[in-house]
């Protein structure tokens, strides 16, 4: 029963990022469908019960400088959209000893309009060092 939550969880923050994907300009053919807006307050309780991390102003901040100080392509002006994806990290971070694989997911996660395939392995290990030391130090 817990995993059956643990995933709804999961699934529901996924829609905090995951609709419409990408960076990609809306057309009429192309345009995603509008998630449904969570409110601040909400996407705390489902970050909590998912076990992760509420960062603080703080935290984020220092993120958002550490990704713009790797590469400015990373966050690409979006810092809640750079956060999201950190956070939604951290839950790899958590689940995953792999390291590996954590930095192809990094690399997949952290695209950007210019780097649609990600940034690359030397980026997505710099980015992952990043996200575990700012927004998941207990991880």
């Amino acid at each position: 029963m817990r995993t059956r939550t643990i995933l709804g969880t999961l699934a529901a923050l996924a829609l905090l990022t995951a609709c419409g994907g990408g960076d990609e300009e809306s057309t009429a053919e192309n345009k995603p469908s509008k998630a449904p807006s969570l409110s601040a307050e909400e996407r705390e309780k489902i970050r909590e019960d998912a076990g992760l991390p509420s960062p603080t102003d703080e935290q984020k901040a220092a993120y958002i400088k550490a990704l713009n100080a790797i590469d400015a392509d990373i966050v690409h002006g979006k810092d809640e959209k750079a956060i999201d994806r950190g956070i939604n990290q951290c839950s790899s971070i958590k689940r995953y000893d792999d390291e590996a694989k954590l930095v192809e997911m990094t690399n997949s996660r952290f695209s950007s309009p210019s780097a649609p395939e990600g940034h690359g392995e030397a980026i997505a290990k710099q980015i992952l060092k990043a996200t575990h030391e700012n927004l998941c130090p207990d991880f």
